[in-house]
């Protein structure tokens, strides 16, 4: 089993990686499969389904389907350009994708929210048309949004999750066990072999430019949340908080009274800059969803501005690290919070930066596997229950206590030699079951625990 460091960690646009970034990735690969088709087309219709309906006008589904359909791809985003595209398609009721004639779609009628049972694959579903001049389907695809901006079509998630059919990779581990005894075999770190992966597909420059992009944008985005404050957009009237509490922490740095507890603010700070800037629909990378992006910036940023002998030229063996646990939690389970709640985003992100930061901090594979596997076991059954739909309350400053699960999860397994109880195998498969078991109204629907005890409007 391979997942590429770039495939768990994705550059693109908030506020959902599985709501906004992945039904535009959807409507690209229709457009693809169109430009490929025999027919003539007139028109396009969409439906959304499940979880994107649910929640969808909350996560900017609508918005996102309409951009996607118009061209728009997560990594190439661009604010103002599809701000003006959107007001062209309200006028027009058309789009306008490269490659393919003017296609006839207005939003209001063309797009559908269907609230009835969720499509059979995943919770979150979509059905994207093409039309004749009559306004008939003559091509279809269902796609599913899997979490984490990872999309998939109906055949394509039949056929299983294991579908990598690349060039052999020299650690092709699927569980926690088999990477495990891959390290021990070959006297490799987890990172090392991780590495060894990535270049085996992308070649070493590749990966080394794409580590040093994916920590620039992290980074850029902690330092706009730290920047700016205001209002949040979507209707709860959200203020951020990251700027006011950072300002103040930098107001009190050097003072002798400043308990030492107050490293937990320091690295909310850092997460909710990042879950804020998402919330406001700006640039952020999937780790591993929009919805937890917070959590592993926010503790690579603590390890390099407050740990003795941090150094950025580590960023990649961090980022190597956590992807090499984020592609185990995926393929065993779910990066999902529709499909298995928000366990399997915040507890996945902070599995992830706690294997990370074990790491750097000289952690063996023994007790980077307890690392994660401690901050996983303390996320089960969290639920996914964002009110109104936003990615706002509980999510942002869910993310920063996710990061301070992260740093005490590495911190215990360091003071460990690596053995114990229970292993990462076990809590993800704990994970995936307890995801099966909970309640559709607790898996991102709003339709139940905050989201309908607090009032949202």
């Amino acid at each position: 089993m391979f997942l590429s460091v770039f495939d768990m960690f994705k550059v693109g646009v908030g506020p959902s990686s599985s709501h906004t970034m992945g039904p535009m990735v959807a409507a690209a690969r229709f457009l693809d499969l169109m430009r490929t088709s025999p027919f003539e087309f007139h028109g396009l219709k969409a439906s959304l389904h499940g979880s994107l309906a649910f929640t969808g006008v909350g996560h900017a589904t609508d918005r996102a389907t309409v951009l996607g359909l118009a061209g728009f791809l997560p990594e190439t985003y661009e604010h103002e350009k599809a701000e003006t595209a959107l007001a062209d398609i309200r006028d027009n009721k058309t789009v306008s994708p490269d490659g393919l004639p003017t296609l006839v779609f207005d939003p209001r009628e063309d797009l559908r929210f269907d609230f009835g049972p969720a499509l059979p694959g995943h919770a979150n579903g979509m059905i994207l048309m093409a039309t004749d001049k009559q306004g008939d389907v003559i091509l279809q695809e269902t796609y599913y949004s899997i979490g984490g901006g990872f999309v998939v079509t109906a055949d394509e998630l039949a056929a299983g999750k294991d579908t990598d059919e690349g060039d052999p990779v020299p650690y092709p581990f699927k569980s926690a066990a088999e990477m495990l005894e891959m390290a021990e075999r070959s006297g490799k770190s987890i990172a090392d072999m991780k590495r060894a992966n990535e270049h085996a597909r992308g070649g070493p420059d590749n990966l080394n430019k794409g580590c040093k992009r994916l920590w620039e944008v992290m980074n850029d985005c902690i330092q706009r949340g730290l920047d700016n404050d205001g209002t949040l957009p979507g209707g709860l009237n959200v203020r951020r908080r990251a700027k006011a509490i950072h300002d103040s922490l930098m107001a009190e740095r050097g003072m002798n009274l400043a308990p030492p507890h107050t490293i937990n603010d320091w690295i909310s700070a850092y997460a909710m800059a990042v879950n804020e800037e998402n919330a406001a629909g700006g640039q952020v990378v999937t780790a591993p969803t929009n919805g937890a992006a917070g959590v592993l910036p926010a503790v690579i940023r603590y390890w390099l501005d407050h740990v003795p002998g941090a150094s950025t030229s580590r960023i990649d063996e961090f980022l190597l690290t956590a992807a090499a646990i984020g592609g185990l939690v995926k393929f065993n389970a779910s990066i999902s919070g529709a499909e298995a709640g928000c366990q399997a985003e915040v507890g996945s992100a902070a599995a992830m930066a706690a294997a990370g930061l074990c790491a750097v901090m000289g952690g063996t594979p023994e007790q980077v596997e307890n690392a994660a596997e401690i901050a996983l076991e303390h996320h089960l059954g969290m639920t996914c229950d964002p009110i109104k739909g936003l990615v706002q309350v509980p999510c942002i400053e869910r993310n920063g206590l996710g990061a301070i699960k992260a740093v005490s999860a590495a911190s215990l397994s360091l003071r460990g030699d690596g053995k114990h109880l229970v292993p990462l195998d076990s809590v993800i498969e704990t994970m995936r079951q307890t995801g099966a078991d909970m309640h559709e109204k607790y898996k991102e629907t709003s339709l139940g625990g905050l989201a309908v005890n607090v009032p949202n409007c």
